[in-house]
């Protein structure tokens, strides 16, 4: 193989931050080369500096591609050559068809007119490419999160990529989901297209990669040769977190106390189909003290489960009740969940947890200003001291508290949305996908915090698609299915195969009711 590209010493700072510190880069023609470290290592900001969103100028240090010295002024010059980039917030137009998402900045033309046949001729070849078989009128909004990154990579080789740069791909997919996109990686390859991976799942990086780098505070701590060495997990955290970490979950002694949350006869409708059912006359309860985790495939009603108890975000029609510390509750609106103490980390910070514009000081108070204003002004100094204590507590990387949380890593962005709702001391804290697109470092840390709040007698409750991280943090796990826990296992005796059994015998049976009720129907749907 020969190097297609090469970064040589390449420096950037923000702020003061120093993100990259002298970083060499190579990857090898019609490779997939690993791109690994905790959040905040610099990994993100080593593939911007690639594809020109940090244009020429902005930074110290050398690009070399195709064995010349570039200068990327944006994101279009990278293109020009075969670099794209799909960053782990897609950028996708929801109400726009798969066609006119992948051909929006470049739709093929004849006569300065849009060419709706090649358009549509060119999308079905490109849907094929990434196994796709959706209609390119489809749209984007219909789609699920597995497929939407199938169109990203539909829309990067219809640009002729020849360097595909994927941050966090796999971090919001389901197995099944992420198993076909690292396969359709590999298809890449023996077509010529190399790759770079950027993920925190590192079984999936050791199942395809070629070469693995790693950073840590913005510089190459090492680089493993797939080929002639084997791919231990336990070096490349050490090399990740500069430490060895001997057990990936903290050790937890569970001491419950009386029930702190019950749920009775739940049930909540679909906001757009207000005829589906989505959540099926659920019972639940957490005990102060106890972490519970909520298992179950995409699509199970979990997030909407927790949604619709936090203030009836999510939903329409719903009912049932709600008691916390044995007093039934009124959680009608957020703020009544709030101050019945409920807090929910929401599984899509980006959208509902930060305000990206704002400061991380502002983010931490935001549900407590009551805390910052005693008399409906907020006092700067109080804000300042608060929004300070949570970034010492929760190891944030900030420049200070009055960087925007958009400049912050994935990692850091999570652990500001945390600590803005551990600031509600709440009694019941709800945390939906915790640590997606966290490192495993970071994860440790949320772990121990977890415990943490165990121990002063909270309750959790986990939502996670990881079952490794359910089975390693939770002493009892629910299984939802269909909207419904159809399964309880105590955390000590609980394997993924009871849980995946579980959830399998609930699928069916609810399709052997569907095939009795197709019968008596004669075979119609309504």
């Amino acid at each position: 193989m020969t190097a297609m590209l090469e970064m040589r010493g390449v420096s950037k700072s923000f702020a003061g931050v120093q993100a990259l510190r002298d970083v060499n880069f190579v990857v090898e023609a019609g490779e997939i080369h690993a791109l690994v470290g905790e959040n905040g290592a610099g990994k993100s900001t080593l593939m911007k500096v690639l594809s020109g969103v940090h244009p020429d100028g902005s930074y110290e240090g050398t690009v070399i591609f195709d064995g010349e010295e570039r200068h990327f002024r944006d994101v279009n010059d990278s293109e020009a050559l075969g670099i794209i980039i799909i960053h782990q917030e897609l950028a996708l137009i929801p109400l726009m068809s798969i066609a006119e998402n992948i051909f929006l900045s470049h739709p093929p033309a004849r006569f300065s007119v849009i060419d709706r046949d090649a358009v549509y001729r060119r999308t079905r070849e490109l849907l094929a490419q990434v196994g796709l078989r959706e209609s390119p009128d489809t749209l984007v909004t219909d789609l699920g999160v597995g497929k939407q990154q199938l169109v990203e990579i539909a829309k990067a080789l219809s640009k002729r990529v020849r360097l595909l740069i994927l941050d966090e791909p796999t971090a919001s997919l389901n197995e099944a989901d992420s198993a076909a996109l690292l396969d359709r990686l590999i298809a890449f390859r023996q077509q010529g297209i190399a790759s770079i991976l950027i993920s925190h799942k590192l079984g999936e990086v050791a199942r395809v990669a070629d070469r693995i780098t790693v950073l840590r505070d913005g510089r190459t701590v090492d680089n493993i040769d797939c080929a002639i060495e084997p791919v231990q997990e336990d070096r490349i955290i050490r090399s990740m977190v500069d430490r060895d970490l001997a057990h990936r979950f903290p050790e937890r002694h569970a001491r419950t106390g009386n029930t702190v949350l019950v749920v009775e006869d739940w049930s909540v409708h679909h906001p757009l189909h207000p005829e589906r059912q989505v959540i099926k006359n659920v019972d639940f309860h957490v005990r102060s003290g106890e972490v519970v985790g909520i298992a179950g495939l995409m699509g199970a009603g979990r997030t909407e489960f927790a949604m619709s108890l936090f203030g009836r975000a999510w939903g329409y029609n719903i009912s049932g009740r709600v008691r916390v510390d044995g007093r039934e509750v009124d959680l009608s609106s957020v703020g009544a969940a709030i101050d019945a103490g409920l807090a929910y980390v929401t599984e899509d910070r980006q959208q509902f947890g930060l305000i990206l514009a704002d400061d991380v000081r502002k983010n931490v108070t935001l549900a407590s200003l009551d805390q910052v204003a005693p008399r409906w002004v907020i006092d700067d100094i109080r804000e300042l001291r608060a929004a300070s204590e949570y970034r010492n507590r929760m190891r944030i990387r900030c420049s200070d508290v009055y960087q925007q949380a958009g400049q912050l890593s994935g990692g850091n962005q999570q652990k500001v949305v945390l600590s803005k709702w551990l600031m509600t001391d709440p009694k019941v804290l709800i945390l939906d996908e915790p640590t997606r697109g966290i490192d495993v470092g970071a994860k440790y840390e949320i772990y121990c915090i977890i415990n943490e709040l165990a121990e002063a007698g909270k309750g959790i409750v986990v939502i996670s698609s990881e079952m490794p991280e359910l089975l390693g943090i939770c002493d009892r796990i629910c299984v939802m299915n269909g909207g419904a826990f159809v399964g309880e296992f105590a955390g000590a005796d609980a394997t993924q195969e009871k849980i995946m059994r579980a959830i399998m015998r609930n699928i069916k049976i609810h399709r052997k009711d569907m095939h009795e009720s197709d019968m008596r129907t004669g075979g119609l749907r309504a």
